[in-house]
């Protein structure tokens, strides 16, 4: 690795802002917007100058927005970084928003648009032609209002810690403590965890209450009956529909919830406990001691290097390359907001890495998810315009959670015992399988919520804890903690922060299967049309991606039981 020369990307020569200019206010941005509205298009290739300046405007506001939600997000208790962060989505996005409209417009109503010739302009012009149907003056200063509330959720969440032997823990930190072999030291830790997340629980609710009734005031302005609806057309969600979402709610309900119930009986006969306990589902059943596969965030990135090398040597450079530039903050601290996310930098086309480690092997697979959408990010700098960067959830999380299980091949790096190296594929096979239940949970609970605006506290409660029993298996028993199986929805930062951005992990989770399938048998192939249908950004739709993938975009019963028999073969040969 070390004998690779990389060369760190420099932003590209700009065409309408100066090469000096950086965004600070509306008034220094606002004469750039002007030209762009009121520039004569009199040819086919004046509408791809045009089109082009409006690319590099868009991708310098978007990387500015980027770095400050980045540095808010790395410390919630600077007010500085976080009033920088309101500014912009409070004084400049909301003037920005109103200008979008007029250039989609602008775009959609020229003649010269419809001599574009090629599928990434014909969905370009699906994309915009939705936006301007959507747009409403009066939503922009709600949006701007949503996004402002929802970055409360990051400071709550980012300040509640613990302490355990006169030392203070984050909740990341403190989760650790799970895994311990000593039951009575677990249910400590776990009934600290819950007592002080309780004391936040009517904070998120009335937090919740806020965005609900501006996200439900937004969808009744653009003629919607919910939030619910208004969001799947604004996700632009072309190619499915509600009613496959519910077909995906059964078919995991029916195929997958069997299997997680007789992993807990296994579980729970291994332990020889009468009964399973919510903070008995992280320890080690056979009595070993939990997966540490790396010590600290430098560790874990240089064996993250060594591992994307091993799969691909471009994989490899594109996480040195975000080494070199600081791209990456990866520990766990004190006021950290918590979860992890790959952020795209549009300009300079190399993005940042954030998240919370602590050495465990669900930091591992973060990492190695991370790392999945950040390659994606690389393979699409070259994308013409930003718009074909920005990518559908359901194709991003089709490159992060494909790496997971590709580069499981490689885990030797992080554990040279062959004994560790099965558990930590088990591990991740049977999460792999745990976690659609919750996406399903998430995602119908959702549904839920936006399409009853006007529920209570209380019947949202209710809606949440029969949904999840619908997802459950109905094995652990939470009788002891009724407040905390009840309010656990509030530990999903995607409620709060990206609506309905959710049921993709699930739906690229059995994609991901489909592609790890075709690489256990055919390696380079499958790498090949990994590669290949990420280069495509959002140029093709969905299934068309999928599909140069050599996958299917399908959720049906049958598909479902299909990747899933996969998956459980796989899970014996480890045995």
């Amino acid at each position: 690795m070390d004998d690779l020369n990389i060369t760190i990307p420099t932003k590209p020569k700009r065409r309408l802002l100066p090469n000096d200019f950086e965004v600070s206010t509306w008034d220094k941005l606002k004469p750039y917007f002007e030209e762009l509205k009121n520039r004569p298009i009199c040819s086919k290739q004046e509408l791809l100058d045009w089109m082009s300046d409006r690319s590099e405007l868009e991708a310098v506001l978007s990387e500015d927005a980027g770095w400050r939600y980045i540095k808010m997000t790395i410390d919630t208790t600077d007010e500085a970084l976080a009033e920088s962060y309101r500014t912009f989505v409070t004084e400049i996005h909301p003037h920005s928003a109103a200008y979008q409209d007029l250039f989609n417009r602008k775009f959609v109503e020229s003649e010269f648009s419809k001599s574009l010739v090629g599928k990434e302009f014909e969905l370009h012009n699906r994309e915009l032609t939705k936006a301007i149907e959507l747009f409403r003056e009066e939503n922009i200063l709600l949006a701007a209002e949503v996004a402002q509330e929802s970055q409360k959720f990051g400071a709550l969440s980012g300040a509640q810690s613990i302490q355990l032997d006169g030392n203070e823990f984050t909740m990341q930190q403190a989760a650790k403590e799970l895994k311990n072999q000593d039951r009575d030291h677990r249910k400590h830790v776990f009934e600290k965890m819950m007592s002080r997340r309780m004391l936040d629980r009517e904070a998120l609710d009335d937090l919740f209450d806020v965005l609900l009734g501006l996200r439900n005031k937004i969808a009744l302005n653009a003629d919607f009956n919910n939030f619910r609806d208004y969001k799947f057309e604004s996700m632009g969600r072309f190619d499915y529909t509600v009613q496959d979402c519910f077909d995906f709610h059964e078919s995991i309900e029916k195929e997958i919830v069997p299997i997680i119930t007789e992993f807990n009986k296994a579980r729970k006969a291994a332990l020889s406990y009468d009964v399973l306990l919510p903070y008995d589902l992280e320890v080690d059943p056979e009595g070993n001691n939990a997966l540490k596969p790396f010590d600290g965030g430098e560790e874990l990135l240089q064996k993250s290097m060594q591992l994307f090398y091993k799969i691909h040597p471009y994989f490899g450079e594109c996480l040195e390359t975000m080494k070199e530039m600081g791209h990456l903050d990866l520990d766990s601290k004190q006021g950290k907001a918590p979860g992890g996310y790959n952020y795209p930098l549009y300009e300079i086309g190399v993005p940042f890495i954030f998240m919370n480690s602590v050495g465990t092997q669900r930091d591992l697979i973060t990492m190695v998810h991370e790392g999945g959408h950040a390659v994606h990010s690389f393979l699409t700098r070259e994308l013409k315009l930003t718009a074909f960067k920005s990518l559908p959830s359901e194709v991003a999380e089709l490159a992060s959670m494909s790496m997971e299980l590709i580069s499981m091949e490689f885990w030797d790096i992080f554990y040279s015992d062959k004994n560790e190296l099965k558990r930590a594929k088990r591990d991740q096979l049977e999460t792999l399988l745990k976690i659609l239940p919750w996406v399903a949970t998430v995602d119908k609970f959702q549904h839920w919520i936006y399409t009853n605006p006007e529920h209570t506290k209380s019947e949202r409660t209710e809606a949440w804890n029969e949904i999840s029993t619908t997802f459950s298996g109905g094995l652990v028993d939470w009788s002891g903690y009724p407040e905390a199986k009840s309010s656990s929805w509030q530990r999903q930062l995607h409620i709060f922060e990206v609506p309905f951005y959710y049921i993709e992990y699930g739906m690229a989770q059995l994609g991901a299967i489909a592609v790890w399938r075709n690489y256990k048998q055919d390696p380079e192939k499958a790498l090949e049309h990994y590669i290949a249908a990420l280069k495509l950004g959002s140029t093709r739709s969905i299934p068309e991606v999928y599909e140069t993938a050599g996958i299917q975009f399908d959720f049906s019963r049958e598909y479902v039981r299909e990747l899933v028999s996969f998956v459980i073969s796989e899970l014996e040969q480890l045995k």
